[in-house]
């Protein structure tokens, strides 16, 4: 086993937490208002069916194998040559996507605050920091989660509540006026984002309490489900019908606080959360691209690669997108990708390992 480090359940249900919302949060009001309008709010709860589904086919593979990950168990499944083939692709996809959580990251601090600073320097800090943290192993990553995860509530709070005085009931009315349709079609992004907590398939082998996996998994799809209704909710109290226009409406609801002229545009804050999030969500996906590779080729240890696939997920961020534009046409096929790569593809080989074992059992009886 390439990880000896252990944790708890709860401490994987805190990791994951920012791994989801980081990036969502701050574009999540956006791109379901566009189909949503009003009902915004009502987008994440529809799609946060795709965090329970990921959390009980993760679960569900990790009981047949109970120490290994995807990357290992698709040998079993799939056989050698297929398996490795898999294994490689999953490694790979997160590098991918991986690298285009970066570049998102990197555009909306340039494109806010470091005006002049070069993306490959934002993208080029962030990725050697993570990979760093991954270096240093699944512990210490998690421990980091486990430090900053009280930063980014009380942050997001104090964010919520410097709003308050600035929210229109009237905004949300009418409530449903054209059907349920709406928010289910505005869910389809937030879907795909609620898919990625399949990464528990890397920390479940290395749980000291697995027994208690899916109630810390199931608290954890929640929690973010919760998070992104409200901000959602928010941020209709408070735009309207205007909500959709904005790139990054959290962004701009900071801007928009002025209490007494004394405390006024808090951007800073939202800098923080979506630094600290970002930290966490690259570090979780940089850390399930190294365990990937390192199983696929069966090394001794994964940390000597943590370091170059860090460069070269720097390559990926930098040469994957052009512009942020580029980055919002592109969403539904990313939106897509991580669907297939995280709810249909460990559907498929937890489907695939069923007709095996009874494959298994017919032959010896």
């Amino acid at each position: 086993m390439l990880e000896k480090g252990k944790i708890s359940s709860f401490e994987m249900g805190l990791i994951m937490h920012p791994t989801i919302i980081s990036t969502g949060i701050l574009i999540v009001p956006s791109v379901t208002g566009k189909f949503a309008g009003k009902d915004m709010w009502l987008s994440p709860i529809w799609a946060s069916i795709a965090g329970f589904i990921a959390i009980l086919l993760a679960i569900a593979l990790n009981k047949q194998y109970p120490k290994q990950t995807i990357v290992e168990y698709s040998e079993e499944i799939l056989g050698c040559v297929l398996g490795k083939v898999v294994g490689i692709f999953i490694a790979i996809f997160y590098l991918h996507m991986n690298g285009i959580v970066l570049r998102e990251y990197a555009e909306f601090v340039s494109g806010n605050f470091l005006l002049e600073t070069p993306i490959f320097v934002i993208v080029g800090g962030m990725a050697f920091l993570c990979a760093m943290v991954v270096r240093a192993g699944l512990e210490v990553m998690v421990r980091t989660a486990v430090v900053f995860f009280p930063i980014v509530l009380l942050l997001l709070l104090l964010t919520v509540g410097l709003l308050l005085p600035d929210l229109e009931a009237k905004n949300i009315m009418p409530f449903m006026k054209d059907g349920i349709v709406p928010s289910i079609k505005g869910a389809y992004h937030p879907f795909s984002w609620f898919s990625e907590f399949f990464l528990i398939t890397f920390i479940l082998p290395f749980l000291s309490d697995r027994d208690k996996a899916l109630k810390w998994g199931s608290i954890s799809v929640l929690l973010v489900m919760v998070m992104m209704s409200m901000t959602n909710l928010f941020s209709v109290l408070l735009f309207g019908d205007m909500t959709s226009s904005f790139i990054y409406p959290v962004m701009s609801a900071a801007e928009y606080v002025s209490i007494a002229e004394f405390i006024e545009h808090i951007e800073s804050m939202v800098m923080a959360l979506w630094v600290i999030g970002v930290f966490l969500k690259v570090s979780m996906f940089h850390y399930a691209t190294v365990l990937g590779f390192a199983q696929s080729f069966q090394l001794q240890d994964y940390r000597p690669l943590s370091l170059p696939l860090g460069l070269l997920l720097v390559g990926c961020s930098v040469w994957s997108i052009s512009s942020l534009q580029e980055l919002t046409d592109l969403l539904p096929v990313i939106s897509f990708h991580l669907i297939m790569g995280q709810i249909f593809l460990p559907l498929v080989l937890l489907i695939l390992s069923f007709i095996r074992k009874k494959r298994r059992k017919k032959s010896s009886a």
